[in-house]
């Protein structure tokens, strides 16, 4: 279970440094209008380009935190900080369902609520 739950985590944390790529350098391409379902003509808009940065930028804290807790932290510390981490993007993912898109329950949701649950039968 912990090999599992160390996979787990990890996959959240690269996901969190893949979407803050598409959101800060990608995100006035087809694929970020396909990802995001949001026109392309809304995202190539000045404004709705540095909004989607600053929100690149906070889901690579997230990525940075997860890594941080997992292979830097120690003891209690790295294991409430990876819970926390994981609590935040949980969060992010049912705010996002609910105002956003449904996918994202699925996309970022899902894969932090089995981290999660597989982290806390490791620990």
């Amino acid at each position: 279970m912990q090999l599992l739950s160390m996979i787990l985590v990890v996959l959240v944390g690269l996901e969190a440094f893949f979407i803050m790529g598409l959101e800060m350098f990608g995100s006035q391409t087809a694929f970020a209008a396909q990802a995001f379902g949001v026109p392309l003509a809304t995202l190539k808009d000045p404004q709705v380009k540095t909004l989607m940065g600053n929100q690149g930028l906070y889901n690579g804290f997230i990525g940075v935190l997860i890594f941080f807790a997992q292979f830097w932290l120690a003891g209690t510390a790295s294991v409430q900080t990876v819970y926390l981490a994981l609590a935040m993007v949980i969060v992010a993912a049912i705010y996002g369902g609910i105002t956003a898109t449904r996918q994202i329950l699925w996309v970022q949701g899902l894969p932090a609520l089995l981290a999660i649950i597989a982290f806390y039968f490791a620990h």
